[in-house]
């Protein structure tokens, strides 16, 4: 049985008639199932024992009388669906795991990332994502960070700018509001402009009364453009018409780009790149201004005013608002890096221009205001208010540099017969042309005053009194010898003869103050009137001021200060002596 096994593999067991085992082959761990199979076993049908394997009873049977069980283990091993069920719970809890694992790499990235990206919604530019892997997930993460950092540069960059562009606003603001002095406010708004956009040069010109645009400041030109004089902006000149600045002048339309130069050369700045704007006064905003003449405040004269803008007379700006009048081009030249000024740069430029035009017609309106208020609404000479100002401001120059200043009191003769006979509105037109010749026959530096009525007043700086009378006598032929032009009450031309008295007083011969001057002149000019009228007669010298001597007593020995003491004393009298009655200025025949 035993080479039976061997060969076959097959496990063979003998029985004894009650069932017992006589001899197996079987193993002693499955003996008791074989045999518990083989006892269950039907005839020769194949019984399975609980361990897999399979049993079948042979015998007994002639020739065989003892019962023989054979048996063969399965071909499923023992425990295998329990292995099975094992390596299905193993591999459930691989996939767990997986899926843990999958969700810590993927899910928590992505969490983070949208964690991050809520706070930079809520304005933190500071929020960061961990970078854990080089996967997709963290390419997206190292972009994701890159992107704050660059946005958070761009902002501090825009907010810098904004703070440097609200100081610059708040320089500007404070400059219009405390100040008429245009050519300061035209300096902070083109320094303003060439800060906010970056520029490396820029220009503010106005046009003057002929059509020419004139600088009248510049930063960062120097050299650029042809003149003798680079520290002077107003050598900077453009005709409107030509080149980039007088096409936008002309035009009222902004140009920008790079640079070509023209030919024939229009007296521009040369360049790389620019951007001009024009800026015109405001709507319905009319000239101001007449032509300077003698009497009027002059461009360079003493009268407190800012910077002097003449009248514009023949442009008109042919642009879409033809309620608008083009006062000038604002213009910056050469951003950093070459690179072209952009639309943002021309919006930033129009703002400022802005600006520059409410400055202009400020400063207009200023001295429109001022000289209302200095001059005479009638005849356009200074006022009695201004007369105060300016004797005193005369006076202490003529005694500052030893100068003479001469004053001369003038009054129409019988004015009050002009009225009555051919009307108040005949009297005006005799004022008016009076103080037409009045300033025909000074000069530039001299001044006319119309002082109340038919009363007026003339100084005349650095002049004596010779060459006060000549002007007396000048301005006295000049009234006498062309009567004036009038309407009669029946609407004909009427010539009517005007005399003018004159009086003549000189500081510091006759008087030794402003007021003091005035009133010599004013004595002079009654003494005149009284001499027959249509004449003029010098003031009298004022008479000597009476001195006084004081003794001064020589003690033998001299005080400790070594100054000498006044009043009476022991000691012997010294040599005495008129005592000065104060510096006088010298006096210097200069003028006429």
């Amino acid at each position: 049985m035993a080479r039976l096994a061997a060969v076959t593999g097959v496990g063979v067991t003998l029985l004894d008639d009650p069932g017992r085992i006589t001899h197996t082959t079987e193993d002693r761990e499955v003996r008791a199932a074989v045999l518990a199979a083989a006892r269950e076993a039907d005839g020769d049908r194949v019984t399975p024992t609980v361990d897999g394997r399979y049993v079948r009873r042979i015998g007994p049977s002639p020739g065989q009388p003892l019962p023989l069980v054979l048996s063969v283990p399965g071909e499923r091993p023992p425990g295998l669906y329990a292995a099975l069920v094992g390596a299905v719970v193993l591999a459930a809890l691989l996939a767990v795991l997986t899926a843990w694992r999958l969700a810590r790499v993927t899910t928590r990235p992505l969490v983070e990332l949208a964690g991050a990206v809520d706070r930079v919604a809520h304005g933190d530019l500071t929020a960061r994502v961990p970078v854990r892997s080089r996967d997709e997930i963290g390419r997206l993460a190292s972009a994701f960070n890159r992107m704050t950092r660059e946005t958070g540069s761009y902002v501090a960059a825009l907010t810098s700018s904004r703070d440097q562009l609200r100081g610059h606003l708040t320089v500007l603001g404070d400059t219009l509001a405390s100040t008429h002095d245009l050519q300061r406010i035209l300096r902070v708004i083109l320094h303003s402009a060439i800060a906010a956009t970056g520029a490396r040069a820029g220009a503010v010109l106005l046009l003057d009364g002929d059509g020419v645009l004139v600088g009248q400041c510049v930063e960062g030109l120097d050299g650029r453009w042809p003149t003798e004089d680079p520290a002077d902006p107003a050598t900077l000149r453009v005709p409107v018409g030509a080149g980039v600045l007088g096409t936008v002048a002309a035009t009222g339309e902004p140009l920008r780009g790079r640079w070509e130069p023209a030919d024939p050369p229009t007296g521009e700045p040369s360049c790389e790149t620019y951007v001009a704007v024009p800026f015109a006064a405001p709507r319905g905003a009319e000239p101001r201004g007449g032509p300077e003449r003698p009497g009027h405040p002059p461009a360079d004269s003493d009268a407190p005013s800012s910077t002097r803008l003449k009248p514009r007379r023949d442009l008109e700006p042919s642009s879409d608002d033809s309620s608008s009048r083009a006062l000038g081009v604002l213009a910056l030249y050469d951003r950093p890096g070459a690179d072209e000024f952009d639309d943002d740069d021309l919006v930033t430029l129009r703002t400022f221009a802005g600006h520059a035009a409410v400055a202009v017609e400020n400063v207009r309106v200023h001295e429109e205001a001022q000289r209302l208020s200095l001059t005479d609404p009638l005849t356009g000479l200074w006022n009695y208010r201004y007369l105060r100002e300016s004797i005193r401001r005369e006076v202490e120059r003529a005694n500052r540099f030893g100068r003479m200043l001469s004053v001369l009191a003038l009054d129409l003769d019988r004015f009050k017969d002009v009225n009555d006979t051919w009307g108040h509105a005949a009297g005006d037109a005799v004022l008016v042309e009076f103080a037409r010749r009045v300033r025909g026959e000074i000069r530039e530096v001299d001044l006319a005053f119309r002082q109340g009525g038919e009363e007026f007043v003339v100084l005349l700086p650095e002049t004596d009194a010779r060459g006060a009378t000549i002007v007396a006598e000048r301005l006295g032929s000049v009234v006498r010898d062309q009567p004036v032009r009038v309407e009669g009450h029946t609407g004909e031309p009427i010539r009517v003869p005007v005399t003018v008295s004159i009086g003549i007083a000189v500081y510091p011969d006759h008087a030794a103050g402003g007021q003091q001057v005035l009133d010599a002149a004013d004595d002079a000019l009654y003494a005149a009137k009284a001499a027959g009228r249509d004449g003029y007669r010098l003031a009298r010298a004022p008479d000597p001021v009476p001195t006084q001597e004081i003794p001064v007593v020589a003690a033998a020995v001299s005080p400790p200060d070594g100054l000498p003491r006044a009043g009476a004393g022991d000691a012997a009298p010294v040599a005495q002596g008129g005592a000065s009655s104060g510096p006088h200025p010298p006096r210097q025949s200069r003028g006429r």
